[in-house]
């Protein structure tokens, strides 16, 4: 990679740690590059946010492929996500504690699979009110986190195919594979509704965006020490 081709424009594939903001993996990649390009200002934007508790592929475009960024977020995406029945939190996931628990005895495999096919095609999904959706140009959390009421609106979203990988001690690992717009955390809420239960994501990795995956994906850090490298020699 050169000074030329950066800003000719690049795809860069990110392993987003667990933690970071997606606008974190954004800033410490544009950082590095000003600073080795000797440049003021370049373009540097993500094409769809990841959750700071969900880690795996985040695709960074530099440059002039930061107008690209539209047609990357409306490509199909790949979740494995890790969904815990028995207690739902405010936020879906656990950015918030449990406020409700629930008897699991009665779900199994068998009963999961049976409500799967609800949940599959084109849907109606409600969105956690701990999200970045905009009301009156505040995003959700931020109200939510105020305490504000928040008023929220069913979403038309499209989960092409569901897969159990497996299912042990109410822990429920899932292969998702869905369009834009998608709330993996509103998914395992409703999971846990659906069987007469609560549910919440406990841990969620994207591991697909299109046809680009997360293996092989380097995560900011070790983005970073590369263009150290590739820039200086």
């Amino acid at each position: 990679m050169t000074k030329a081709s950066i800003l000719a424009g690049e795809v860069l594939l990110v392993d987003k740690p667990l933690e970071w903001t997606s606008f974190q993996a954004v800033a410490k990649i544009r950082f590095t590059l000003q600073k080795e390009l000797g440049l003021k200002k370049l373009k540097v934007g993500h094409a769809g946010t990841l959750d700071p508790l969900a880690t795996g592929l985040l695709i960074i475009c530099v440059g002039k492929k930061t107008k690209e960024i539209a047609s990357f977020m409306g490509q199909e995406k790949e979740y494995i996500a890790e969904i815990t029945f028995g207690g739902t939190t405010p936020s879906y996931d656990l950015e918030s504690e449990i406020d409700a628990t629930y008897p699991t005895e009665h779900i199994s495999t068998a009963a999961i699979t049976e409500i799967l096919p609800q949940f599959q095609g084109e849907i109606q999904q409600l969105p956690p009110i701990f999200s970045a959706i905009k009301q009156g140009g505040v995003r959700m959390y931020e109200k939510a986190r105020a305490g504000e009421e928040v008023i929220v609106e069913p979403r038309t979203v499209h989960i092409d195919e569901m897969e159990i990988l497996s299912f042990t001690d109410n822990v429920l690992k899932l292969r998702v594979v869905c369009g834009k717009g998608t709330y993996i955390r509103s998914l395992a809420h409703d999971l846990g509704k659906a069987l007469h239960s609560g549910a919440h994501l406990s841990a969620l990795r994207r591991t697909k965006i299109g046809s680009f995956a997360a293996d092989g994906a380097k995560n900011p850090i070790e983005w970073s020490a590369y263009f150290k490298s590739a820039l200086r020699g």
